[in-house]
């Protein structure tokens, strides 16, 4: 927190404040969310990423029974925040699957984060309230947070957060029964949204022996017990559903506890430092090794001892050092790597990990350059000219920032970029190089993430599936059989080895790794079809027909699942159903000139040139070199063929 305001300030400290009183929290808004709005801008339009697939509402919890499920049933959702799924359940029902929509959320919600804390500055007098909220607002170091729609558990959590905290304020201004219960049920619903907001009885105390200097056992800290008692149950609830349900256990999480002091001490500067100077801001960050037996890594626990040492001492004379970095530290508290989350297996920093522990330090640099600026005899236009500038400076570059989060492949290519040695970064772009039919381009990026991460089981299923594609199976087959016995109950592995037996003419070996696929992973759709279509082409149609109308149920929206069902359902002697099948395959894949070829060869052998040819022209038309459809239509308009 900056420095607590002095008995006799200067005529400009006043005039500043006055003029920070004067703007209404209306207009504060509406500004704070225009500055936003523009800085991003070029995030608005961009695709769902990677994690959000786990956040925003699947299709079994779009009803109104699915709602009751993420209140009551935990594991129904990623982590067990009811109230940040019930937001989404929401805004699936305005917004459907259109992804504006829900960064339009988000922005919202970062803006009025944003003048909340404008707010909950003025309360407590701190100079440049209305600065240190445009900074916030502004600070590519938030971007993750705001531009990605699955940390809308961020922004929402801080609004409850900054909520929970002006209310107690309040409460301590006039101590009523009804005052403490608003506060409380702010605190609720930000635990609700997301457990780091657990540190805010803790944030409160050190504002209040800021404020004052010292703490009241009656006045501050037995108010606030069943608030710390709240947040050590939900932090503990969480810590627990991180280890037994998300991951966050085995060989990636074996430090002990002197190396987690080392990796705590590392992290704060690491933090700090992108916030005083966030260049190289990156989607995932390289994973550090943590090593007791290197010396230069005791730098950074000793650095943070040695600040609050001196932070202790000065504030004899002035208390906002110590409690800015009390605020700063003890709010990263659940990410400095003293607990396990699941993260930590691709790195132990991310940006989006100190969005809201960013407040205290914005707050106390805000304060300070505002103060600084009121003793120097500059003209009086210098001090907004500077922050003019500093803002502009930063909107600027979360202006860049946030165009990275327009597609995955957009993202991707620029963290590897800037991350070359993050395994989950070329992971991630080799899996979406593969997904966007460059498959060859893909092969590197996972080949490099294997060199990386030896032995990690999505890499090595990743890379076998590659190999596979680019018809190299002999070399796919050894990957996907030590994916499997590093992870006997990865179910995409055992798909994808099905995929790879059958490649190398291995049928029933393939069908059982398919069929042990399903037994682990009942959802697991693509083993599902791969099945169906190896029983089709072993004569087994009843079984491969069983296989797609279960599929079907699954994905309804699915051309390649309506495509096999099609051809199985032809080699039955079953063509008004397989036509049926075939067409809506072309209906959800207008431009995929492989499906219209198909189709059009069906409509061929069953007696239909005129509809062939048809499929065969758009076809070409979308891939004019496509040589299968060239030569169906060939085929039509063969000697005395009327179609033309």
């Amino acid at each position: 927190m900056p420095p607590p305001p002095r008995p006799a300030p200067s005529r400009t400290t006043v005039a500043s404040a006055s003029a920070a009183r004067g703007w209404p929290v209306g207009a504060v808004f509406a500004l704070i969310l225009l500055v936003t709005l523009i800085a991003y801008f070029p995030a608005l339009t961009g695709d769902f990423l990677w994690d959000d697939a786990g956040h925003v509402t699947r299709p079994d919890l779009q009803s109104w029974s699915g709602l009751g499920r993420i209140w009551s049933e935990v594991g129904a959702t990623q982590q067990y925040y009811p109230l940040l799924h019930s937001a989404f359940w929401i805004e699936h029902q305005v917004f459907g699957d259109n992804p504006t929509g829900y960064h339009l959320v988000n922005v919202l919600w970062h803006a009025l984060a944003a003048t909340l804390f404008v707010a909950l500055l003025r309360r407590l007098a701190v100079p440049g309230a209305f600065f240190a909220g445009l900074l916030f607002a502004v600070h590519p170091v938030a971007v993750e947070s705001v531009a990605w729609i699955a940390e809308q558990k961020n922004t929402l959590s801080t609004v409850c957060y900054l909520a929970a905290a002006l209310a107690w304020l309040r409460f301590t201004e006039e101590r009523r029964p009804g005052r403490y219960g608003i506060a409380t049920l702010w605190f609720v619903a930000a635990l609700l949204t997301k457990t780091v907001t657990a540190t805010l009885p803790a944030a409160l105390l050190v504002i209040a022996w800021w404020r004052r200097g010292r703490l009241s056992w009656r006045g501050d800290v037995a108010p606030l017990l069943p608030w710390l008692a709240l947040g050590v149950t939900a932090g503990l609830g969480t810590a627990w559903l991180e280890v037994t349900q998300i991951g966050a256990t085995g060989n990636d999480f074996q430090l002990g506890g002197l190396e987690r002091g080392l990796l705590a001490g590392r992290v704060v500067w690491f933090y700090l430092g992108k916030l005083l100077w966030p260049a190289g801001l990156a989607f995932f960050y390289p994973r550090w090794t943590i090593d007791a037996g290197i010396a230069w890594q005791w730098i950074f626990p000793l650095a943070v001892l040695a600040t609050l040492a001196w932070a202790a001492g000065w504030s004899r004379r002035n208390r906002g050092p110590l409690a800015a970095t009390l605020l700063y530290g003890g709010t990263l508290l659940p990410v400095l790597g003293f607990v396990n989350v699941y993260p930590f297996v691709f790195s132990y920093v991310a940006d989006h990990f100190q969005y809201l522990a960013s407040l205290g330090m914005i707050a106390f640099l805000a304060a300070a350059a505002t103060h600084g600026f009121t003793r120097l005899t500059w003209p009086r236009w210098t001090g907004p000219a500077a922050a003019t500038a500093v803002l502009g400076l930063l909107g600027g570059l979360t202006w860049q920032q946030s165009g990275l989060y327009r597609d995955l492949l957009t993202l991707y290519e620029e963290t590897v970029e800037r991350s070359p040695s993050s395994w989950v970064a070329q992971l991630n772009l080799g899996t979406t190089l593969d997904d966007a039919g460059r498959v060859a381009e893909s092969l590197p990026h996972l080949r490099r993430a294997l060199e990386l991460k030896p032995d990690h089981p999505e890499t090595l299923n990743s890379l076998g599936n590659v190999l596979n594609r680019l018809g190299r199976a002999d070399e796919a087959r050894p990957l996907l059989e030590r994916a499997i016995q590093r992870e006997p109950r990865f179910a995409a592995a055992h798909n994808t080895l099905g995929a790879v037996l059958m490649a190398l003419r291995e049928p029933d070996a393939g069908m059982a790794a398919f069929q042990r696929a399903l037994a682990l992973n009942p959802s697991l759709t693509g083993a599902r079809v791969n099945l169906g279509w190896a029983l089709a082409n072993a004569g087994r149609v009843p079984e491969a027909i069983a296989q797609f109308e279960r599929a079907g149920r699954d994905q309804p929206e699915s051309a390649d699942i309506e495509l096999k069902w099609g051809l199985t359902l032809a080699r039955q002697s079953r063509p008004t159903e397989a036509m049926r099948h075939l067409a809506r395959a072309v209906t959800l894949q207008p431009e995929n000139a492989d499906m219209r070829h198909v189709y059009g060869r069906v409509l061929l052998e069953t007696g239909q040139p005129d509809a062939a040819a048809a499929q065969f022209q758009e076809a070409l038309r979308y891939a004019p070199n496509h040589a299968g459809a060239r030569e169906g239509l060939d085929l039509v308009r063969g000697p005395g063929s009327a179609v033309r």
